[in-house]
């Protein structure tokens, strides 16, 4: 396992998350699904089908993280355009991967269904990529690089997630305690920035919200040292009854 902190950029493409017709649900899955094998998602992108920004983003962000996971734009219409556009962000052509092809035919063929033009458009990955399997509906991802291709419907994504997961070297996995008390953000502001510079290997979040009872705040404390993570929970409770709160939770 790494000691050094791994990081990870996910790009979601699609028009329709923009048009807010559809709802991204794959954020959070990859947030914690990567947390659980000690990679870090640092950035998330959402973008249009659009050939030159696709090919700008995967070319801005490849070099910045470890691991760079897209989705969305695989499938088999004339909008399905991101397998195209990785291959021109690498300078590779794109070329038709008879394994690809081999897969959805039989898929097809089970199927009763007829393996046409559009669906062979599916086969199509960056010239050099290696494939990810799609146990659901067969068309399949790809790697290339650092960068992992998947499908943007939420439940392929994660079978596609969990089938190449075994690929990518994680470092430590990042724990996490939450705290929550019945005070207002404002008051406690600024003894909480002490406890946070204190303890700077510790991520303290804050979070309010206004409940029919009065002003509540989680504090969410994120790190990879349970006895760090222990001490940040003490002090921010030991904050807490400081200022006439009762912690819950830590």
């Amino acid at each position: 396992m790494n000691s050094r902190v791994v990081t990870a950029c996910l790009i979601i493409i699609g028009n329709e998350i923009l048009s807010g017709r559809t709802q991204d649900a794959n954020a959070a899955f990859f947030a914690t699904a990567l947390n659980d094998i000690g990679v870090r998602l640092r950035e998330v992108r959402v973008i249009p089908d659009d050939e030159a920004i696709i090919v700008e983003t995967v070319n801005a962000v490849r070099p910045r993280f470890d691991y760079v996971f897209t989705t969305g734009g695989i499938g088999p219409t004339h909008d399905d355009i991101t397998a195209s556009s990785i291959a021109r962000a690498f300078g590779v052509a794109l070329v038709l991967d008879p394994e690809a092809r081999d897969r959805l035919d039989r898929a097809y063929q089970a199927r009763g269904q007829e393996f046409n033009e559009a669906r062979l458009r599916m086969a199509y990955i960056p010239e050099g990529a290696t494939l990810i399997d799609n146990p659901i509906s067969a068309a399949p991802g790809f790697q290339i690089g650092n960068v992992f291709v998947m499908a943007g419907v939420p439940s392929v994504a994660r079978a596609m997630f969990h089938g190449m997961k075994h690929r990518l070297a994680g470092g430590q996995p990042m724990l996490q305690r939450t705290i929550t008390c019945r005070l207002s953000e404002g008051l406690i502001a600024h003894a909480l920035a002490e406890i946070q510079q204190a303890a700077p290997e510790v991520e303290i979040g804050s979070y309010p919200a206004w409940t029919d009872e009065g002003p509540r705040v989680s504090l969410v404390m994120t790190g990879t040292d349970q006895a760090l993570l222990e001490a940040a929970a003490l002090e921010i409770a030991a904050m807490i009854r400081g200022f006439g709160g009762e912690p819950v939770g830590g």
